[in-house]
């Protein structure tokens, strides 16, 4: 398909043009929707729980303070489900988020370098970034960094669900420093596959990926021992050869063969066996020859490395709702995060071949406490959080630190308090305030590093304002403190014959994070047909940020070494963000929509990490006597002029005329998806699902890759699940 050319630079004119087309769109659905009686729209929503289907908007948000659905909460945030997962037949965790506004990912056709960008904030060549997004697994934070290696190592068959938080007010229950966001990944339970009146569930799925040869097998056992105690075991075997890019070359380091698995118990105790007692254990591995010292993308220099990844989260949590006690809504954690990444063969020698890892153990307790009369309701939420963090870093054979990846120690202790006040159903004002502490120490006293306390303070306060069934408004704003990384701190490097070397970075300054948010939704049912619903809901969003830590270039020889890294001034990143859906019984659609702007104040440049403006629209039908799903996903994405560098070194050769200097040209893409899963009936438990990715195989790079397009990948996927 020839592209499209949308230039995501041209702000005037694309962001009027989007203006007009958002502004039409909603009054024509407003006009529609407030046509709609409210009992009506009462009446469709009955009718779709009968149905079991939950459109986008209206699904059930939990790690944004009280549980309410997203088009109910004052903050962008979405929701890829167990129905997503199913439909995508994601074969990276970088493929589970596709279709999300605001979110790329990054080096996600390497199972080794993947990482995220939110907003405009995360790169994989930046240390620290990945600090700015704040990655949960059941609650459970994890952080990785090393050079030219991704942040997150797992596999999207042990989630059940994802939430994507978009923006810095997730700091004030998360964690400071949270500029682009909150990912917080659940894993599935043995109740998701446990049947009423059943005892247990033993599931196979395996699939095949056309591109690479790809495959999965994945076996699961649920059990119910009785009502007050399941167990939940599956495993992961997933393996692929080199990829092959849209242009017929191969991509080179993208071969792997990883395991996975989850162990996962659930005892419920006490009146209505409401208090639940969860404890689970996580493992991911590979180990391979051969591969891509870059694992972020394709660049010459670097060779081969044989590598062994382990990365395992073990959790302990306890919940009491307490129902018959409004003061008390208790959950407590106790968990331990290790990844290690162990490497050896490379010709690059000293740093190449060594062991890397993170270490870290974290409690949090936190209470919800319930105040309401006959027209508002409150709700306290109110906690601490604490983290031990070991950074490990050490040559293979001669355990000589490496200072590129300096060993250290970070604890961190936060306290937060969120307040959600309702009056009347119509008026939801959220404030809240964290404060956390941080004491960082380098292992070794070298090149000047220094120990480091230090305090940030993250406050915010959003709102919505509900003026009917069908239109709502909100807003917030909120300022959020990011410390320096261990890295970011005491990394130096060594004068050379041509270079001063760089020192160690211990008077950086806390990047800091002024966000401001306004939006609409528009919801209702009954528009085109009885029992249909739609909603739209649309961001936009201004973020001012100071103090933004950079790498330094090395000087000249003989003269003073700089710091490895430094404050510049300041930054703002602002943009747009809409999620719409649409749902009957026969059809359904759904649309993503992604515009952002950043810029350097201090040089009026255009930061790279921003990517292009993005469209994602999802158009699928439903067969119900015959219980098929199928579909189309397109997507469009305007060029830019900015981004990572692409040296396009695949090879090892330069290979024009494709692009060798930052940004990307437009493009579009299309996906096709259907599914079979028989409800009754000798295939009753039966599912096959069938997808084409990149049908056109369309040759484009985008503007956060250094790497070519995928071409065209045929995927299907069977599963059977026997009950007893």
């Amino acid at each position: 398909m020839d592209a499209v050319e949308i230039r995501s630079s041209d702000m005037g004119l694309v962001g009027r043009n989007a203006a007009v087309l958002l502004g039409g769109a909603a009054l024509s659905v407003m006009v529609g929707l407030q046509s709609a009686k409210a009992q009506e729209a009462a009446s469709q929503t009955n009718e779709t729980e009968k149905k079991g289907r939950v459109t986008l908007l209206q699904r059930l948000i939990l790690g944004a303070g009280v549980e309410k659905v997203a088009i109910d909460t004052p903050q962008a945030v979405t929701v890829v489900d167990q129905e997503d997962i199913d439909r995508i037949q994601p074969e990276t965790i970088g493929d589970m988020f596709d279709a999300v506004p605001g979110v790329t990912t990054i080096g996600s056709d390497r199972m080794l370098g993947e990482s995220f960008n939110i907003r405009g904030i995360g790169t994989a060549e930046t240390s620290g970034d990945e600090s700015k997004i704040i990655v949960n697994v059941d609650g459970v934070k994890k952080f990785y960094e090393q050079y030219r290696m991704g942040s997150f190592f797992s596999d999207p068959e042990l989630y059940k669900q994802v939430e994507v938080l978009r923006g810095p007010a997730s700091s004030t229950l998360y964690g400071s420093g949270a500029l682009g966001g909150v990912i917080n990944f659940t894993t599935k339970d043995a109740s998701d596959y446990i049947k009423d009146g059943m005892t247990g569930a033993a599931r196979i799925k395996s699939a095949y990926y056309s591109n690479g040869d790809g495959s999965l097998v994945s076996p699961l056992l649920a059990h119910r021992f009785n009502d007050n105690l399941e167990v939940l075991a599956t495993g992961n075997w997933r393996r692929s050869d080199n990829f092959e890019l849209a242009d017929g070359r191969e991509l080179l380091g993208s071969k792997f063969t990883t395991w996975s698995g989850l162990l996962k118990g659930t005892a419920r105790f006490g009146d209505n066996n409401e208090q639940v007692l969860r404890a689970s254990y996580q493992h991911w591995s590979s180990d391979a020859d051969d591969q891509e010292y870059n694992q972020t993308g394709s660049a010459a220099g670097f060779g081969l490395v044989d590598r062994n990844v382990v990365d395992k989260t073990a959790v302990l949590s306890y919940e009491n709702p307490a129902s018959d006690n409004p003061w008390l809504d208790l959950k407590a954690q106790l968990s331990y995060s290790d990844t290690t990444v162990d490497q050896e063969g490379s010709p690059l020698g000293g740093f190449a071949n060594g062991k890397y890892g993170y270490g870290t153990f974290q409690a949090s307790v936190e209470n919800t406490s319930e105040f309401s009369s006959q027209d508002w309701e409150n709700f306290i939420t109110y906690g601490l959080q604490y983290s031990n963090q070991e950074r490990t870093g050490v040559v293979n054979g001669t355990g000589a630190p490496i200072s590129t990846h300096p060993e250290g120690n970070d604890q961190r202790l936060g306290i937060f308090v969120q307040d959600e006040f309702i009056w009347n159903e119509k008026l939801t004002i959220i404030p809240g305030v964290r404060g956390e502490f941080v004491w960082q120490r380098p292992e070794i006293d070298a090149a000047g590093a220094e120990d480091v306390d230090d305090f940030a303070l993250s406050p915010k306060i959003a709102a919505l304002y509900q003026f009917n069934d069908t239109f709502g408004i909100f807003g917030s704003v909120a300022h959020t403190e990011r410390f320096p990384t261990l890295d970011e701190l005491y990394q130096y490097s060594a004068p050379t014959p041509t270079t001063s070397g760089r020192t160690a970075s211990i008077n950086l300054d806390k990047e800091e994070s002024n966000n401001f948010e306004a939006g609409f939704t528009i919801s209702g049912g009954d528009l085109l047909q009885e029992g249909d619903y739609a909603a739209l809901k649309t961001t936009a969003f201004y973020n001012k940020i100071k103090n933004l830590i950079v790498v330094n270039p090395n000087g000249p020889a003989g003269t003073p070494p700089p710091t490895y890294f430094s404050n510049v001034d300041r930054a703002t990143i602002y943009g747009v963000e809409v999620e719409a859906a649409y749902d009957a019984d026969k059809w359904f659609s759904r649309l993503a929509y992604t515009a952002l702007q950043g810029e350097n104040d201090d040089t009026g440049e255009t930061l790279n990490s921003i990517p292009a403006h993005k469209l994602s629209l999802t158009l699928g039908g439903r067969a119900l006597d015959y219980n098929l799903e199928f579909g189309a996903k397109l997507n469009l994405v305007a060029s830019i002029d900015t981004g990572v560098v692409s040296s396009d070194l695949q090879n090892g050769t330069l290979r024009p005329p494709f692009p060798t200097t930052e940004g990307s040209g437009a493009y579009q893409t299309v996906d096709l998806f259907a599914s079979w899963k028989p409800q009754d009936g000798a295939m009753a438990g039966f599912e096959a699902t069938f997808g084409v990715d990149n049908l056109f195989n369309e040759d484009y790079r985008d503007n956060q890759s250094t790497d070519r397009s995928l071409g065209r990948t045929f995927k299907i996927s069977l599963a059977k699940q026997f009950d007893y």
